[in-house]
């Protein structure tokens, strides 16, 4: 069953999976811009989107626990 999670697993916790994806490759992305051009602003404001990412990332981990855990009182 969990090498085929992803198969089966609910749309909301692939929406969050590549949010989660999305938003931590843009923090990421705006921290390496900011630091190297000197932008102290622009890399600050990468931190919020990283850590937003994580948030969401754990609510996707959260999803598929409680669907992992439904499938196994089955």
């Amino acid at each position: 069953m969990l090498e085929q999670f992803w198969a089966t697993a609910p749309t909301s916790y692939k929406v969050l999976v590549f949010g989660a994806m999305g938003l931590i490759a843009a923090g990421i992305i705006l921290s390496i811009v900011g630091n190297t051009s000197g932008n102290q602003g622009l890399a600050l404001a990468s931190l919020p989107l990283i850590g937003v990412g994580l948030l969401l990332h754990v609510a996707g981990l959260v999803v598929r626990g409680q669907k992992i855990r439904k499938d196994y009182r089955k």
